[in-house]
């Protein structure tokens, strides 16, 4: 690596040379519609056009600082000596998008890789934080193969309510089964709505945009200590002017994707995860962000390296703190300095130093919200991996965020055959569930939702909650917001809409979870179980049009990632002619 950055590229080995730079009457056109836009002459020639890909939109509340940001990105890359250029793509927003927002993350991972590939760009900054923007734009970035680096957008400022601390998500989940159980007014749930979302950026909590922005610096794709700033610290100003100015050196050293990722970097960035307590969707999203890299991360990896890691991140929704409290107790630097012994230090990052490099000397400032590794929040990482009967390709559930005694649970099933059934029954008072019940849904994964929404925390019965239930074993095919908690199984694989066990689970059958020995079964006979395969039916398909069809016929399954098949790393797309 270090002979290849010694090596400073000319500029007619850059990519938008064969736009820019030849003499012929096609490059005389797109010349003179650079100038059309006011652009002169030295304002591009011989220098490395940079796409700015920018995720804002009046929709994208995680994103509202977004325009500010591009501005700066292209102060830095105006400084550095290259030609910025911002093209909007995709927005992925996790409050609005409907059925999820899981469905379009391969979209933006199409555009992303289409937008460079189809336009004269030599290397991109890539704008999100917004939980499926990380992985779509990375997904794209990496298929494509030209320099990257990802600004991050942040965490939004922590919020207030009468004086107590909010953090996003958790804190809804907590509190609206208060108000379910008559212990909150229609009147302190609305001042909880004015105080919960109180500056741009993504969820405070330790939920999936935190994750995967923490996972994108340990792979090595941000500036470091990039993901841990608050969007409206003046620093993120700093690092987004400081992100423009490092893509222009990252393309004449011509520092790409293939070059940073290994299976030793995703290591780390499993350890990382595990270690932070992060959200159950980073498992999907590490495994298709791998498969575009042409690495095969298993499930088993990731129980693997959580039951050796142990967790020191004390942030909602596994312990107490917010991300505003992380950033200034030392933030994810920090954190993988304390947790160093766990890593490979040698992995190459954008900044063209080690990981080691990058985290040397960090410091913790508070030890209540990073721990270390003697004195851990948990022992283990924040996610687990189950197999059994039930889910013969794995299913995930984060243990530290669950009550510890249902961890190992026998209960009768409650069945609801998908969310509109669970939606009309689920507070009916002749519901026959108690609190050793276990609550399954089924038909909500990634076919079956469509899109896999997150609906995996499913609802605990009204008049449970009245009772004090605050917590029950709850199983299905979907994925859980990251800033949720309790003991949801999750991502069961092969899901209930194709035709896995899953499907065929009764009211009162007997279900079995054993987190400690990972196990998650069925008690009922093989000879019973492919009885109630046989008579199954298979449900009609949603989509015959437009991208829903294109996500039917082409979406893999959870353990696969939900990336489309045809958008693995295999060969190559060729590069465009330029006529």
């Amino acid at each position: 690596m270090k002979n290849k950055m010694q090596r400073k590229r000319s500029p007619e080995e850059l990519r938008s040379h064969r736009w820019f730079g030849v003499t012929d009457m096609r490059s005389f056109a797109h010349r003179s519609r650079a100038k059309q836009m006011g652009y002169g002459h030295d304002d591009y020639a011989g220098k490395p056009v940079i796409a700015i890909i920018n995720t804002w939109s009046d929709l994208t509340t995680c994103h509202s600082h977004f325009r500010e940001r591009a501005e700066e990105v292209k102060r830095g890359v105006w400084q550095a000596g290259g030609f910025p250029v911002e093209i909007p793509a995709l927005p992925l927003n996790e409050t609005y998008m409907k059925p999820s927002p899981m469905m379009y993350r391969n979209l933006l991972a199409m555009e992303v890789e289409e937008l460079l590939r189809c336009q004269p760009i030599d290397g991109v900054v890539l704008m999100g934080g917004c939980d499926k923007t990380t992985p779509g734009l990375l997904m794209g970035a990496m298929s494509m193969d030209l320099p990257a680096i990802y600004l991050p957008a942040g965490p939004m400022l922590r919020g207030n309510w009468n004086g107590q601390v909010l953090g996003s998500g958790s804190d809804v989940w907590k509190y609206w089964a208060e108000k379910c159980a008559g212990n909150i007014t229609e009147a302190e749930w609305n001042e909880m709505e004015d105080g919960i979302a109180r500056s741009p950026g993504h969820c405070m909590t330790m939920g999936t945009a935190s994750t995967m922005t923490a996972i994108a610096e340990t792979l090595g794709f941000t500036l470091p200590g990039a993901s841990s700033i608050p969007a409206v610290d003046a620093n993120h100003s700093r690092l987004a002017a400081g992100c423009g100015r490092r893509i222009v050196e990252m393309i004449w050293e011509d520092l790409k994707p293939s070059d940073i990722l290994t299976m030793k970097s995703f290591d780390n960035a499993i350890t990382a995860d595990m270690a932070i307590g992060g959200s159950t969707n980073a498992i999907i999203h590490m495994v298709a962000m791998a498969g575009r890299a042409g690495i095969k991360l298993e499930l088993k990896k990731f129980d693997e390296i959580s039951q050796r890691t142990p967790m020191i991140a004390n942030l909602r929704p596994s312990g107490k703190h917010l991300m505003e409290d992380f950033y200034y107790s030392g933030g994810l630097r920090a954190l993988l300095w304390q947790i160093r012994e766990l890593l490979d230090l040698d992995c190459t990052t954008v900044n063209g130093q080690t990981i080691g490099e990058n985290i040397s000397g960090a410091k913790v400032h508070n030890t209540e919200v990073i721990r270390s590794i003697d004195d851990p929040v948990a022992p283990q990482g924040g996610t687990a991996i189950l197999y059994g009967n039930l889910a013969p390709n794995g299913a995930v559930i984060k243990p530290t965020a669950a009550e510890k005694r249902l961890l190992q649970h026998t209960g009768h099933a409650v069945v609801f055959r998908d969310y509109n059934d669970m939606a009309a029954r689920m507070d009916n008072e002749d519901l026959r569930c108690d609190e050793n019940s276990v609550i399954v849904l089924q038909n909500a994964g990634p076919l079956g939702g469509p899109g896999m929404p997150e609906w995996g925390m499913l609802p605990i019965p009204k008049k449970l909650l009245k009772k004090g239930v605050r917590d029950m074993v709850r199983i299905s095919d979907a994925r859980m917001s990251g800033t949720a908690y309790g003991a949801c199984v999750l991502h069961v694989s092969p899901e209930s809409y194709i035709g896995g066990p899953l499907a065929f689970v009764r009211d009162g059958d007997l279900i079995e979870l054993d987190v400690p020995n990972r196990k998650l079964n069925l008690q009922i006979s093989d000879d019973e179980m492919a009885k109630r395969q046989a008579e199954w039916v298979k449900p009609q398909r949603r989509y015959e049009r437009g991208f829903g069809a294109l996500f039917s016929e082409h979406v893999t399954q959870a353990d696969q990632g939900c990336d489309f098949d045809f958008l693995h790393a295999g060969a190559g797309t060729p590069e465009p002619e330029i006529h």
